[in-house]
């Protein structure tokens, strides 16, 4: 870039932050039924690795608490969290990031929309 340029991009830098009005975002919404969701947590028993909140007997240690999960940033440290990137991971973890110690659990792609649906409430 030139030097005659500078001026330019950095006022354009400028204006592009005194856009941003401080607050967030909202979340995008799961387009699953969350109610079907609650129910699959169980019957998939993923409680068996995780606590989930309002799922019962899902008191599990082995992976992390989904207590208030839709308030997460990432899906695994490092995947954006959005419904259908959580359906996808449901789904098929390793797809997404190798090695994870979180197993594939047979889940439909439209039961996994569910539980992402609930997963995404969560707050």
């Amino acid at each position: 870039m030139t030097l005659t340029l500078l001026p330019l991009v950095c006022a354009c830098c400028a204006l592009l932050a005194a856009c941003d009005n401080g607050k967030k975002a909202p979340l995008a919404q799961a387009s699953g039924d969350a109610a079907r969701g609650k129910l699959l947590m169980a019957q998939y028993q993923c409680g068996a690795c995780h606590a989930i909140a309002g799922v019962p007997a899902a008191r599990g240690v082995v992976g992390p608490s989904l207590d208030g999960y839709g308030r997460r940033s990432y899906i695994a440290g490092h995947i954006p969290n959005a419904p259908e990137a959580l359906a996808r991971w449901i789904v098929d973890p390793a797809a997404l990031k190798p090695g994870t110690s979180m197993p594939a659990m047979g889940v439909s792609p439209d039961d996994a929309r569910d539980m992402a649906a609930y997963l995404t409430e969560l707050r």
